[in-house]
């Protein structure tokens, strides 16, 4: 058996010998908003380019159109410098300007303003001083502002994401920006790892290791590289789901013969039993106000989504539409269940709102799995086949909007979106 834990904090790889995901947008829906994210004064002599990673963060949501800005000379970094009617004739709504300044203690001031063009009105401002090595971070930071005032949802920009690597016989459980970029390795394995899932305050993953040649539930500290098996009951220990507190897990296991949906501390301990059927219960889910669980059972002959309250207790049944229906997540407001369907044989990700019972196919793969819903509700993450492969996708909430996450890591699966940053 060979294992390598890793502490993400102090990781330092040759990312130039990583692969990393490569997102395509492979189809936009609706009104687009044209913006013009101009280069920031001074950017050139750094080692990362702003307004290349701020456009391109805005651009992937299929959200905005990036507005030609060939040809301005100076650039503007002040407001009276700013010509709103050639902005207006380059169609343009919105208008991002700003400078970056070299600070005597090594670091950088970077400064952004956003303008409504038509209003000729500032939107926002806003200064940063950090690390050049932190001008990609911040550039993600600049462009969740400039999402959040141009939709009036939050920008997801700054999170991170996790996954499963496979190649060969070796699995890597990594950690990247939201966009793919800096991937890092927080545990190898030539075991399977699966099903990894982030704390609320994304801290902590959970995850199901083989490393004991049994599946069982562990928590490992990001920060400190430190692990601690948290369920390692006879059978199987698989499918965690951390309560909106962090406090607790939902977790599936055989221990009692047949698989139920039990609750653990996220500590480790004794386990509570939720489900009491002689069906198999699994892969729960908590709601955001922590007051329902959902889970997949086949307790009415087939693999349904069912709800019950966060202590168990009676079951309501909430998929009807077809056979087979699975993998239960709920949505950051509560108000719908992302889910893997069968229909006709592809398994595809839908959407139930859980107020009208409405059902909707979101995407069109043949073996889609494992939706995990962005923190603000826009998108949600997945698993694809490509080529006998996997690799992540993403799609809107409303089906509108679609990406292919590409990587020539190997075999990718098992996505899961981290919660906005607390800072």
């Amino acid at each position: 058996m060979t294992r390598y834990l890793l502490c993400f904090g102090a990781l330092l790889l040759a990312l130039s010998a990583r692969a990393q995901l490569t997102i395509d947008i492979t189809t936009t829906g609706g009104r687009q908003i044209p913006v013009a994210i101009l280069p920031l004064a001074g950017e050139t002599s750094q080692p990362q380019s702003v307004s290349e990673v701020v456009g391109a963060d805005l651009a992937r949501t299929g959200l905005f159109r990036l507005v030609n800005a060939v040809g301005v000379s100076p650039l503007p970094t002040e407001p009276s410098e700013v010509n709103f009617v050639d902005w207006q004739t380059r169609t343009a709504e919105a208008l991002v300007i700003g400078k970056i300044d070299n600070l005597p203690d090594g670091r950088v001031e970077v400064r952004f303003r956003l303008f409504d063009v038509q209003k000729q009105a500032q939107l926002a401002s806003y200064s940063y001083v950090v690390p050049p090595a932190q001008l990609r971070a911040t550039a993600h930071r600049i462009a969740d502002v400039i999402y959040e005032r141009l939709t009036g949802d939050k920008g997801v920009f700054s999170t991170k994401i996790t996954y499963v690597v496979k190649r060969g016989t070796r699995f890597e459980l990594q950690v990247s920006d939201a966009d793919g970029f800096n991937p890092q390795s927080v545990l190898a394995s030539n075991e399977p790892i699966l099903s990894p899932t982030w704390s609320p305050d994304g801290s902590r993953l959970a995850y199901v290791s083989f490393d004991q040649k049994k599946p069982i539930v562990v928590v490992q500290n990001l920060a400190q590289g430190t692990t601690k098996i948290v369920a390692n009951f006879r059978g199987n220990n698989s499918a965690p789901a951390w309560s909106p507190d962090g406090k607790h897990l939902a977790v599936a296991l055989s221990k009692d013969d047949i698989t139920q949906v039990y609750r653990i501390s996220a500590n480790g301990g004794e386990a509570q039993r939720l489900t009491e059927t002689n069906a198999i219960d699994t892969q729960p889910a908590f709601s955001p106000d922590g007051q329902w669980i959902a889970f997949t059972s086949d307790r009415g002959g087939t693999p349904q989504v069912y709800r019950m309250p966060a202590s168990g207790g009676a079951a309501q049944r909430l998929t009807f539409e077809g056979t087979y229906n699975v993998g239960p997540r709920y949505s950051p407001d509560g108000k719908a269940i992302a889910f893997v369907q069968r229909e006709n044989g592809r398994f595809r990700i839908a959407l139930l709102e859980l107020a009208t019972g409405q059902v909707t196919a979101l995407t069109e793969g043949t073996l889609d799995d494992s939706p995990s819903f962005a923190p603000n509700g826009k998108m949600i993450l997945y698993e694809a086949q490509a080529g006998g492969r996997g690799q992540l996708a993403a799609v809107s909430s409303d089906g509108r909007v679609k990406q292919r996450l590409t990587s020539s890591a190997g075999d990718v699966r098992d996505p899961a979106w981290g919660p906005l940053p607390t800072n």
